[in-house]
């Protein structure tokens, strides 16, 4: 159990490390941040982008975000990342005061919300989120995860400097939602065959670009987008694959 959860431990760090270091670059100008952030966006954008065209099942992925955004907005997961956020950001806030009495939140109220919402929905959504864990649990393989390590230590740094410190606090989120995936990685394994199993991926990796491409706009404030409502649509989109091949294999038998 410790060797599966290894890669992702690694992971988690990587991000606690980068966020505590972007912390020092709190100083760079709006302009600057702003233009950082609009960076990121663009390049979230094409990341998601080229993860979406993974697959050639429009209909599948469509059916997938329909499916997974009434279920989200059911059960109000964006609500939910954002209410833990807020109790984060309070404790970090009251921490404060009781270290510097009489320092306030100030303009750094909501910061620690946000950057924890976003810096969360970027690094588990993505084809090396599911990659990484499911390597590591199944072969104790942990490549993926520690180049996914590297660039979202990379990553939290830029996040934390225009975002604060709840981009580090998204490392919890990150252990626990890619340690899930590594310790049931054995048991998918045993229940599924490599062709099924790579296509379930694929077809992840594709509904996650879409998400992607849904943080990326975020960031560029062109519209908002309740990217967290939709992530139950990763979860569909894992679930089509088998109930498609069985009824793909019914449908013969009956021929």
């Amino acid at each position: 159990m410790t060797e599966a959860l290894w890669g992702t431990g690694v992971n988690a760090a990587a991000i606690v490390a980068g966020g505590l270091a972007g912390l020092l670059l709190q100083r760079m100008s709006d302009g600057m941040r702003r233009t950082v952030m609009q960076g990121i966006g663009l390049a979230l954008i094409a990341l998601g982008v080229s993860m979406a065209l993974k697959s050639d099942q429009f209909l599948l992925i469509a059916a997938c975000l329909t499916l997974g955004g009434i279920t989200g907005e059911l059960a109000g997961v964006e609500q939910g990342l954002e209410r833990l956020g807020k109790l984060l950001e309070q404790a970090v806030n009251a921490l404060t005061r009781r270290l510097r009495p009489g320092t306030g939140a100030g303009a750094q109220e909501g910061r620690l919300a946000a950057g924890f919402v976003n810096a969360t929905l970027v690094f588990c959504i993505g084809a090396m989120a599911v990659l990484g864990p499911l390597d590591s649990g199944l072969r104790g393989d942990h490549v993926v995860l520690y180049t996914k390590a590297l660039l979202d230590g990379f990553l939290s740094i830029i996040f934390a400097s225009t975002m604060g410190v709840g981009v580090a606090f998204s490392a919890l989120a990150v252990f626990l939602y890619q340690g899930v995936i590594a310790l049931a990685a054995s048991w998918i394994a045993s229940r599924l065959d490599e062709v099924l199993l790579g296509e379930i991926i694929r077809q992840v990796t594709a509904v996650g670009g879409v998400l992607i491409i849904g943080v990326g706009i975020n960031l560029l404030e062109l519209r908002r987008i309740h990217v967290a409502n939709l992530l139950p649509a990763l979860v569909f989109a894992a679930l089509a694959v088998p109930v498609t091949a069985w009824l793909t294999a019914w449908w013969a038998g009956l021929g």
